[in-house]
């Protein structure tokens, strides 16, 4: 399907348009996968030393709340590459709408509509 999978993060950043970085959730990490953050930082963080690796006009978004310093580095959610402020402001309007919409379904045609 013209997709390469990789576990490499640097190999995946050198052809990356955009990079969504997601919040490591350690509270629910019952399995212990990581024995610290920042080991995890090391192997997974986006940094400004691994960020040159990528295009130079990538595109980095995280929905939020960010754990700075775990999954991203400040230099780089604050840099000039980074939409998470807009990400996050469009989601929250987003799930705003679709909430809304859903609390209005009260014909079967919307709710049909809904279902797909």
């Amino acid at each position: 399907m013209g997709v390469k999978i990789t576990a490499n993060i640097d190999e995946a950043l050198v052809e990356a348009n955009a990079i969504n970085v997601l919040r490591m959730q350690f509270e629910r990490d019952d399995m212990k996968a990581f024995p610290s953050q920042l080991e995890y930082f090391k192997n997974f963080g986006i940094t400004e030393e691994r960020l040159k690796k990528a295009k130079k006009d990538i595109i980095v978004m995280h929905p939020g709340p960010i754990n700075r310093g775990v999954e991203i580095s400040s230099e780089i959610a604050d840099g000039a590459n980074s939409v998470i402020l807009e990400q996050v402001t469009n989601g929250i309007a987003v799930r705003m709408a679709v909430l809304f919409w859903v609390s209005q379904a009260q014909d079967k045609d919307i709710k049909n509509e809904i279902a797909y």
